[in-house]
């Protein structure tokens, strides 16, 4: 007998597509009214209504796709535009030539493997904490994948060391403008504050995420064969060992590698204190490529062919992320957000606080189903749970955080998240596989958000 195939991500967003149009049909649409705030649409609370009906059909199922395209036709060009600039780096050799540098020193000093895994990791985290990195760290797949398996992990511990870093310093987020900052300007409480406490939380997500990835990293190291993507990798080990045999790092490569460096760290700094976004990092890797290429001497020919080759490579997350997109936009056409928000928000009334305040952060959990988006999310429910809150007798600050891990731990694990499947599908991890390795560590990430969401209701006042 043929063992069941679990659905592949295409086929997995196409199921959730078909859903969200039956719910169109059985969710009473409504929606809430909306008002402008320091140039950003948010909702009046209490201006739920119900409107007229708006159900989804066979033509919005077939032009859902398109629409999804087009809304997220610019982080699609990143991808094509960032694979492309890596196409022209691999062909150089210089990122192959100095992981193979990175082999020979930690061969003999395997403590120093675990703490490049920590050491990165916390980085990444730090960067999702403080500036909210998320469809910027699609650029570092192509970099940690390699990384992981270079030092005798899989590609699994490649996504770790960046997306779900990244995913889990967003979770414990500290300054991140785009959920702390929107989140509590909407619930007019001081920027950043109650930052102290927010630090506590980001350090205890990001301990266990380190630990967890480190007991697996070194699980794999022991036996190889236990992990999932084995045989993915095994392929992609074979594949990358045949089209690059020259690993010699010579002064040329060194260059591009430090090249490679500085962009990052320029990266990171625009997007902190510039404001930089996909088209100014776009910008950044396609000069990369541009100056990586005159460096090594390649021909204009060969140049031009790897960024095809590269932009090629990238083709399976671009579809994924436009469907993605189109799932949102099906709920948005039906209107049946508004409602399940007004249903939800009104399940807390009758609860005490502290079970309140959990049943706030499983809501917003929901709702990141149908909302990815951490700015959309917070204009959306922001309004409605601050002034619930103060009826509830709790801090908007407490509010605001539950918010925060709500939006942030369940990106890591939607299938509606772009970000997410891009992801995936850039490191060609099925999503299946992801969700089973990944599910023992959101179970516990979760508790221990509802634990952490405990204090400041019984113990101190968080304000």
């Amino acid at each position: 007998m043929k063992q069941k195939k679990f659905p592949d991500a295409v086929t997995i967003i196409i199921g959730i597509m078909v859903i969200f149009i039956l719910l169109t049909w059985v969710i009473p649409a409504g929606e809430y009214v909306y008002t402008e705030i320091n140039g950003r649409q948010v909702v009046i609370s209490n201006s739920y209504h119900l409107v007229q009906s708006n159900p989804q059909g066979l033509f919005a199922f077939l032009t859902a796709p398109i629409k999804g395209f087009v809304s997220a036709a610019q982080v699609i060009g990143f991808c094509f535009l960032v694979g492309g600039a890596f196409g022209i780096l691999n062909r150089t050799g210089a990122i192959n030539a100095g992981l193979h540098n990175v082999i020979l020193y930690s061969k003999n000093n395997r403590q120093s493997r675990y703490w490049i895994l920590a050491s990165l990791m916390v980085l990444f985290s730090i960067c999702g904490a403080t500036f909210g990195m998320s469809e910027s760290v699609l650029v570092f797949i192509l970099i940690t994948v390699p990384l992981a398996l270079a030092l005798g992990y899989d590609s699994i511990v490649g996504i770790a060391i960046s997306f779900l870093a990244a995913g889990v310093g967003f979770a414990g987020a500290v300054t991140n403008p785009f959920t702390i900052g929107i989140a509590q300007g909407i619930a007019e409480i001081p920027l950043f504050s109650g930052w102290e406490y927010r630090l506590f939380i980001w350090l205890v997500l990001t301990t266990i995420a380190i630990v967890f990835v480190l007991i697996y990293a070194r699980k794999i190291e022991r036996n190889p064969e236990k992990s999932p993507v084995y045989e993915i990798d095994r392929a992609r080990k074979s594949s990358t060992e045949s089209s690059v045999a020259d690993t010699q790092f010579n002064i040329k490569r060194k260059v591009i590698v430090v090249l490679l460096f500085l962009s990052l760290v320029l990266l990171v700094f625009g997007s902190n204190k510039w404001n930089w976004y996909i088209n100014e990092i776009s910008a950044l890797f396609i000069a990369l490529g541009i100056i990586s290429a005159l460096v090594f001497g390649l021909a204009v020919s060969d140049t031009v062919k790897a960024f095809m080759d590269g932009a090629k490579d990238m083709l399976m997350a671009a579809i994924v992320i436009g469907l993605a997109k189109g799932l949102l936009i099906i709920a948005t056409d039906g209107k049946i957000i508004g409602t399940m928000l007004n249903y939800l928000a009104s399940l807390t009334d009758d609860f005490g606080k502290v079970f309140s305040v959990q049943l706030m952060f499983i809501f917003q959990s929901f709702l990141n189903f149908f909302i990815p988006s951490g700015s959309g999310q917070a204009a959306l429910t922001m309004p409605i749970m601050a002034p619930l809150s103060d009826l509830m007798g709790i801090s908007r600050q407490t509010a605001v955080l539950c918010f925060q891990l709500g939006d942030g731990l369940n990106n890591m694990i939607i299938p509606t998240s772009g970000v997410t499947m891009g992801v995936l599908s850039m490191a060609n991890i099925p999503y299946s596989k992801w969700v089973k390795w990944l599910f023992p560590l959101f179970l516990i990430l979760f508790i221990t958000a509802l634990l952490l969401l405990i204090p400041p209701v019984l113990f101190f006042s968080y304000s």
